[in-house]
């Protein structure tokens, strides 16, 4: 995949969780949350990480940021100097030094910020413990923050019961934005609040990427949210990711028959229109008791013996477009367009 300039490099991200059993808790396998993944992204971009519940689209974003420690792989990230440091390799006084540069924004608004905190002590939180700011100077940024954000600063010291859902959010913006960060994962960011609340929040979210230069991994199940915020798109299937492209070649020509059967259910606001929707048969696999070959081919309508036999590797299928199938670019696969 292109390196050139990119901000965040992920190679081979495997998150595995042991599954203990007995009184003395022996150790009797593994749930691959995080299964081989590998991604960037560049200064400026949006990477949007879609699929079902439970694909693992959390987990990798907490892995890259080491809120979780990764069982293997390595996340490098471009410093202020120009220079890549492997976060994974950090001890913990080195990592608190990158994590300014690195920031998350949390899915729920309401169990995110602490209830017992004012405004002023949640915002300012981050620069205190970086010994960033303090006294005069911590309002005045934290001042800045709420207004960067579109909040009145005359609620510093109000507590968080006090704001609606879409401005407990805002608040948790500010707060990832408190220490100037390089790169955001926004972890369902939006997924909580209400429909028109959700589009104020990605405007928000849209504009301080302009003005700042941030870069996002933002996480979502949500279709029409990934292709609205995203430049490109990646796509998760139990662990693994299946397809990486651009926002528009992926939503026009999928290359993997997941991707295809996800944009099918992708809501059409025109109730003219009949919806073709591709019903998956059977589950969605077990991450901690995969099927052998490729994760997908119980319920692919595609899948052939080889698909069952020999797990299909990340190949390069076009410029910029990749996909983890045996029969990619063979495929008459239908975008958004044509469903």
């Amino acid at each position: 995949m292109e390196t050139v300039e990119q901000i965040l490099e992920v190679k081979a991200m495997k998150k595995y969780f042991p599954i203990t059993k007995g009184f003395f808790q022996r150790t009797v396998g593994y749930v691959k949350a995080v299964d081989d993944v590998s991604i960037h992204i560049g200064p400026g971009e949006t990477l949007g990480l879609v699929g079902e519940s439970g694909c693992g689209k959390t987990s990798l974003g907490r892995c890259i940021l080491r809120a979780i420690e990764p069982t293997s792989g390595e996340t490098k990230f471009r410093q202020h100097d120009g220079t890549m440091v492997d976060i994974t390799r950090l001890d913990s006084k080195s990592l608190r030094a990158i994590r300014r540069d690195m920031q998350l924004i949390f899915q729920d608004p309401y169990s995110s910020l602490n209830p017992r905190m004012t405004v002023l002590n949640i915002v300012g939180e981050p620069l205190v413990c970086n010994n960033l700011a303090s006294g005069d100077a911590l309002k005045e940024r934290v001042r800045e923050l709420m207004e960067l954000v579109g909040l009145n600063s005359r609620h510093m010291e109000r507590y968080p019961h006090a704001f609606s859902g879409g401005q407990r959010q805002r608040i948790g913006i500010a707060r990832a934005l408190a220490t100037n960060p390089k790169f955001i994962v926004c972890d369902e960011a939006v997924s909580a609040l209400d429909v028109s609340v959700q589009a104020q929040i990605i405007n928000l979210l849209q504009d301080l990427q302009a003005k700042l230069n941030l870069s996002y991994l933002f996480i979502s199940h949500d279709l029409g949210v990934i292709q609205h915020i995203s430049n490109r798109v990646g796509v998760m299937y139990v662990g693994k990711m299946v397809e990486t492209a651009t926002t528009k070649e992926l939503f026009n020509r999928p290359m993997h028959p997941y991707t295809e059967a996800l944009l099918s259910a992708k809501p059409i606001p025109d109730p003219r229109k009949k919806s073709n929707r591709i019903i998956l048969a059977g589950e969605v696999a077990n991450p901690a008791n995969p099927p052998s070959g490729c994760y997908f081919h119980p319920r692919c309508p595609y899948a052939q013996d080889v698909c069952k036999k020999e797990s299909p590797p990340m190949v390069k299928v076009e410029e910029g477009h990749y996909a983890a199938c045996h029969f990619a670019g063979e495929l008459s696969l239908r975008g958004v367009d044509q469903l």
